[in-house]
């Protein structure tokens, strides 16, 4: 019987991992996330590291549940959303259009990324919440579908948390 704490004879640690081109091609994973203003996350996926951030925008706003309001009709979309400039692609701003959200994203060449700081900043806080979770810490699920799980319960945690103080 194999020991199921030993990385496997092949290498591979699952169908959404890829080199990490930051980590000196380590395989990894990527958490892509869409949050509220506030820093709640509503909308947590994975990737193989080495996809572009813009691949993954359309399954997370697709994700997006429900706005409940006091008045009239629930909404499915929020009204806008921002972006750095890694997201600054025609087809990606014709993608949310599409959907009724206004895209706020910085072109490249043309506009500076820094007045979204004070946008960013929020998303930055919840992916160091994330990164809090120390079984998110390091890949050490060998499925991605378990990575993802583990992923949606710390994301439902740090919902938890901020909506109970």
């Amino acid at each position: 019987m194999r020991d199921r704490l030993r990385p496997r004879a092949s290498g591979q640690r699952g169908e959404l991992t890829g080199p990490n081109p930051v980590d000196r091609g380590k395989n990894g994973s990527k958490i892509h996330l869409i949050t509220e203003r506030t820093g709640l996350p509503i909308s947590v996926a994975i990737s193989a590291a080495n996809t572009h951030g813009s691949r993954a925008l359309e399954p997370l706003v697709c994700g997006i549940p429900a706005i409940r309001s006091r008045r009239g009709p629930r909404r499915r979309r929020p009204a806008k959303l921002h972006g750095d400039k890694g997201y600054g692609y025609s087809h990606v701003r014709a993608f949310l259009r599409g959907c009724g959200i206004v895209p706020r994203i910085a072109r490249r060449g043309i506009e500076s990324s820094q007045r979204l700081g004070r946008h960013r900043w929020v998303v930055e806080r919840t992916v160091s919440w994330l990164a809090g979770c120390r079984r998110l810490h390091r890949h050490y699920e060998c499925r991605a579908d378990h990575f993802a799980s583990f992923v949606a319960v710390a994301a439902a945690l740090i919902c938890y948390r901020r909506l109970t103080i």
